[in-house]
C-alpha cells in the first residue's frame, strides 16, 4: 500500500569515492553524497569497476538501521535492478542530472 511506500526513505547520491574492502572477493565501500555523506557498502565488484562507479549518481534508501559487512559499517542501500541467476546487476540511476541529496517520491 501507498503507506507502505512512504516509510521508505530515498535520496539522490552521488557516489564520490570507491574502494575495495580488504580480504572480500565482491564488496566495496562508497562514500556517497546524499547531502551528507554516508557510507555504504555493497557488492557490486562484479559488475562494476571503481572507475564506472566513481561520480555516478543513483538511488539510495537512506532509513535504514546502519550494519555491518565484514567488519565495515554500510549506512544505507544502493537500489539495483539484478537477474535471478545474478548474472546481471544494474544501478538505478536518475536519467536527468539533479541535485544530490533530492528526495524520492
Amino acid at each position: 500500500e501507498y503507506g507502505d511506500f512512504k516509510k521508505l526513505e530515498m535520496k539522490v547520491g552521488q557516489i564520490i569515492k570507491v574502494e575495495r574492502v580488504e580480504n572480500t572477493e565482491k564488496l566495496y565501500k562508497l562514500q556517497v553524497d546524499i547531502g551528507t555523506t554516508t557510507q555504504i557498502v555493497t557488492s557490486l565488484v562484479p559488475y562494476y569497476t571503481e572507475e564506472k562507479l566513481l561520480n555516478k549518481k543513483i538511488v539510495v534508501l537512506v532509513n535504514l538501521k546502519p550494519t555491518k559487512f565484514k567488519g565495515e559499517l554500510s549506512e544505507g542501500m544502493l537500489l539495483c535492478a539484478e537477474t535471478d541467476d545474478e548474472s546481471e546487476c544494474v544501478l538505478l540511476s536518475v536519467d536527468k542530472d539533479i541535485k544530490v541529496g533530492t528526495y524520492i517520491t
